[in-house]
Order: structure tokens, then sequence, then C-alpha cells
């Protein structure tokens, strides 16, 4: 399949711009994967359509406040986008300026704070932060949340915990595993009372993520590296699922990758490292029985990676049903039950 074989055209005030006031209280568009059959409901019936011996499996990723603006000494203006934390005080990071930022370069942060560009990393540079405070000190302190750039507004107070899951528990994400933005602490205890059962894995969501695809040929697609860990807890609870035969329901296309990306031998193996696990149609998912997903970008990966999961023709069609409906897309938007 090609890159363009995943666009469409989407109205620009579907894009939702804002969370709701309420998380729970998204659409949830359900879709029989085998039939492709559709079905119009509320977030908050999600519950219902769980079976007991079910596992749902969260990212706990947590999304640090990665975006920094500063000033050269010569007065230029420069933005700082974490990419990713190396120890207390070195980082990866896209840095955005009107001229390209040399090894040297000093750049003033808000605070008091200071930076110096090392070097480049590929496409992006590797930064020093100057001073005792450790980095993640420093983002808390003058960092900025690090919202999609489809959403054209500046970020505010609201955007630290919305653009957070209610069971984030492991910095290191600068974007937000957003199927799990959904859940509020009364679906979360809810759950928990019909006995339903949990597991989280953690894959560090990189603005990769947002990067289009930019070859026609999927085959010569470089997929950027993330970060992603699969407990053995997570494994065993996995295993008891199946025997009582349940269905593992990833929560995200980032709790899908985590998973796949531990069952590249054929068997799920708990494990650390890097991932650029790259799922087009035509992939045989291994540990993954249902999902629980957001509406995803024309011709990105993660829209290639649903197609692979429940079917090209019925992602398609599902997406022009949605537009027709008036869902709400990408990071804030409403959700997809596909199973």
């Amino acid at each position: 399949m090609k890159k363009s074989d995943f666009n469409y055209a989407l109205p620009s005030d579907l894009i939702a711009q804002n969370p709701l006031e309420n998380r729970s209280a998204s659409r949830l568009l359900c879709m029989n994967k085998q039939s492709g059959q559709l079905t119009d409901r509320q977030f908050t019936d999600f519950i219902d359509l769980i079976q007991p011996n079910d596992l749902l499996v969260f990212n706990n990723t947590k999304v640090i406040a990665a975006r920094l603006f500063g000033q050269k000494q010569s007065g230029g203006k420069v933005e700082i986008l974490i990419e990713r934390l190396l120890d207390e005080h070195h980082a990866i990071a896209h840095v955005k300026s009107s001229k390209s930022a040399k090894a040297g370069t000093i750049i003033a942060l808000d605070a008091g704070f200071s930076c110096e560009v090392l070097g480049r990393e590929q496409d992006l540079f590797r930064v020093r932060f100057h001073g005792e405070q450790p980095l993640l000190t420093i983002l808390a302190e003058i960092g900025h949340i690090p919202l999609p750039p489809y959403i054209t507004r500046a970020d505010d107070k609201n955007d630290f915990s919305r653009y957070q899951t209610v069971f984030a528990q492991q910095e290191g994400a600068v974007a937000a595993p957003t199927a799990g933005l959904h859940f509020d602490e009364a679906i979360m205890a809810a759950i928990q009372a019909k006995g339903i059962k949990q597991a989280f894995v953690t894959l560090h969501v990189g603005s990769g993520t947002f990067q289009p695809v930019r070859v026609e040929n999927l085959a010569e697609h470089i997929m950027h590296k993330e970060y992603f860990a699969v407990s053995q807890q997570t494994v065993d609870a996995i295993a008891e699922a199946r025997a009582n035969g349940g269905r593992v329901i990833a929560i995200g296309t980032t709790a899908v990758r985590a998973l796949e990306s531990a069952s590249k031998s054929g068997e799920l193996i708990a494990g650390f490292g890097d991932t650029d696990l790259f799922i087009t149609p035509g992939y045989q998912f291994k540990s993954v029985d249902a999902m629980l997903t957001n509406f995803h970008l024309p011709e990105s990966t993660l829209l290639m990676l649903v197609s692979a999961f429940a079917g090209y023709e019925n992602i398609m069609g599902a997406y022009q049903h949605a537009i027709a409906q008036k869902y709400r897309f990408f990071s804030y938007g409403d959700a997809m039950f596909l199973s």
C-alpha cells in the first residue's frame, strides 16, 4: 500500500482544540472488526462492552512540560522541544531558531536557567542544561505542555492536567497516550468494582508520532524510535486472561506498539528498550485482541496501524462515518473501540 491510500479530507472544525469539560463525555464509535458494523455510542458505555475475563492494558507514561522558550546571546528567539531525557542534565531536543543552532550556542531560558547546544544528533540536537537543578525540575518550573501541532492555540493551565491521563506515572512522554484521556477517576473505580483486571505498560510517546510519512512507498519509511517497557507482571496478566478466555484490550495505539514490540519473537516477553516497530496492513498481531483508540491524522503511521488491526476498508469507511456524524478528531477528540 501507499501513503496516499491513507489520505482523507477532514473539515478543520472537527479537529478538537480543547478537551470537553468532563473526560468521559466523549462519544464512542464502536466497530466489529470482522463485519465492519458500526455503532454510535457514548464513552460511558465502554464499561458495558468489557467482559469479566477481559484485561485492559494501559500506557502509564507521563507527559513532561517539554516545550521551552529562550534567547540566544545574539538576541535570536529559540524554541526547544525536548524529545528524550538522557539523564538529569542532558536531553535530545528539537531546537527551532531563525538560524540553525551551532555547537556551543548558549540559550538563556526563563527564571535564570540556561542550556548549551552540544551538537547535532541526526535531525535533532544534544543539549546540556546548566546548574544543579535536575532537568525534570526545570521543566516543571518553566516548561510548557507540548500540545500537538494541529492544536492552534497556546497551552494553558488546564492542559497540565487534561493532556495527561489520570493513571500517568512514568515521566518521559512529549505527547499523551490519547485514548487514555477519556478515563476519569469514576470510570477507573467502576472498572475495578466490576472486577475487570488492569495491567500497565510504558511507552514514552515522542514527537515523531506527529511527523508525516514523507515517502509514497511505505517500505521506505524510517520509523521514529520510542522507549517502551513491558513488565513480567503484565506478561503474566495477559497469559492469565488468555487462559480464562478473555480478551487483551489495549488502551491506545501506544499500548499496542509496546505489547507488539515485546512480542517480536512470536511470544510476549518482558523487557524494555527502543522500538521502531512500523505496523501496516498485513501485519499479524500477536498480543492484542481489541483496541480503544482516538481518530488519527491522514497519512499517519497510527492510521496505518489501526487499518492493519481492523481492516483498511473498514477503517476508511468508519472515518467517513465519523466525519458525517461530526465526531471530534485527534488528541482531545472522541474515541473508537475496535473489537
